[in-house]
């Protein structure tokens, strides 16, 4: 079966906005798959990264660094 990830960008950066507490454009933002959990989303702002639930709750994701 495949899965297909849709993430509508305006929405996600008004979420994110709130999350971060300023304004988000959608153009700022990258939105991917996230493989390892079902129906979230990796973005990438600015230096950050985040992960979106599907109940869309944004949590912090930070990146490991590779040795």
């Amino acid at each position: 079966m495949n899965i297909v990830y849709a993430a509508e960008k305006p929405s996600i950066a008004k979420v994110l906005s709130v999350y971060v507490n300023r304004q988000v454009s959608p153009g700022d933002i990258d939105v991917q798959a996230n493989p390892d959990e079902t129906g979230s989303f990796f973005i990438r702002w600015q230096f950050d990264r985040f992960v979106m639930s599907p109940s869309g709750e944004v949590a912090s994701n930070a990146l490991e660094l590779i040795e």
